[in-house]
């Protein structure tokens, strides 16, 4: 079973940057691709950015494309997501999440391709 946990929220001010970090665990943790969604009050979640296995693919939803970036390593288990320039529409509860596949194809953001959630870090964004 692979577990997750996510840390690096906070508070900033508009244009301020925050780093997320995401460990998993789990001796079945074979490198699959992992993605950061975010759920903010009162709205669905929402994938932001999907990285494939060996970071050889990244894809950024709209909102986040330019001040966003998605990292990983492989050798610590680890997912990042570097953000600059944050807004207040980027106050949620961000999530990692991990993969059943390898891939970040077009159907990324669609839930059911991942089979384990982290429970959330929240990031506020005042303006």
């Amino acid at each position: 079973q692979v577990l997750v946990v996510e840390t690096g929220g906070g508070s900033v001010q508009t244009g301020g940057s925050l780093r997320l970090s995401c460990l998993a665990s789990g001796h079945d943790f074979n490198d699959p691709a992992m993605a950061w969604f975010r759920q903010a009050p009162g709205k669905e979640r929402e994938g932001i950015s999907c990285i494939s296995s060996r970071s050889e693919a990244i894809v950024y939803a709209k909102p986040v494309k330019g001040r966003f970036t998605i990292s990983r390593d492989n050798a610590k288990n680890a997912l990042y997501l570097q953000m600059n320039n944050l807004e207040p529409d980027d106050t949620a509860t961000y999530y990692c999440a991990v993969g059943f596949y390898d891939t970040c194809p077009p159907s990324w953001a669609e839930f059911s391709r991942y089979k384990t959630w982290g429970q959330g870090t929240q990031v506020t964004v005042s303006s």
